[in-house]
């Protein structure tokens, strides 16, 4: 299943829901840090990528706080002439047409491009936390911030190293961008200090505006251990 860490959380959160639980959370420590595994899944240009992320959050009362999140994830997607700009698929065209008219182009060839990806994001803002329950707390936040990418193409093809030659003469894309979605997730709370935490954001972006024509929509799944620490700010 591809959302199975999602799916276990949402059961388990069901599981509880339905059950009695104790009363609202009494003990809330002023900082969080959590590190975990990340997935990033963007189906607009094939991407799949996995590694860290990081939060550490501030916490000026029990219902908000305020954090830094970093993810740094590595993996592959596709690149194909359809997610290329207007212009650039009308002299693709052209040029795969030139090399069919002299009899340089396979029969039934097809323009694709294996690209290795590094991605990470930057965010600093505000989570809003819902402590009704003891065993479990929910929160959810805007998901905005930066997002940096390194593509290195791998072209399999001399054809398509020519091409990709014109996209990126260095062999390497870069590029800087803002992003923007909205997230939330799980604590699964063993103890005062100590959480299973499960989360997901759903955020867009648009990376290389040069060779991508459109943006993409990105969901970024995550899971690991959150630690609390710090006096418990509830005043009793």
């Amino acid at each position: 299943m591809r959302h199975k860490p999602l799916a276990l959380a949402l059961c388990c959160l069901a599981t509880l829901l339905a059950t009695p639980l104790a009363a609202e959370q009494t003990y809330v420590t002023r900082y969080d840090v959590y590190a975990g595994y990340a997935r990033f899944n963007s189906p607009k240009v094939s991407l799949s990528e996995h590694g860290l992320h990081f939060q550490i959050g501030f916490r000026p009362s029990k219902w908000y706080s305020i954090g830094f999140d970093y993810s740094n994830v590595t993996g592959d997607l596709t690149l194909t002439p359809d997610l290329l700009p207007d212009t650039l698929q009308q002299q693709l065209r052209q040029q795969l047409a030139g090399l069919a008219a002299a009899g340089r182009l396979p029969p039934g060839y097809a323009l694709v491009v294996p690209v290795g990806s590094k991605t990470q994001t930057f965010t600093v803002g505000p989570q809003v936390a819902f402590r009704k329950w003891t065993p479990v707390t929910l929160f959810v936040r805007p998901s905005c911030g930066l997002i940096r990418e390194v593509a290195e193409p791998n072209p399999q093809d001399p054809i398509a190293h020519a091409i990709v030659t014109q996209l990126a003469p260095s062999g390497v894309k870069k590029d800087w961008t803002p992003f923007y979605g909205a997230g939330g997730g799980i604590d699964f709370n063993v103890n005062h200090h100590f959480a299973l935490r499960v989360q997901v954001d759903y955020v867009w972006d648009h990376l290389f505006p040069d060779i991508l024509k459109e943006g993409r929509p990105t969901l970024r799944y995550s899971f690991g251990p959150a630690f609390n620490f710090g006096r418990n700010i509830i005043r009793k």
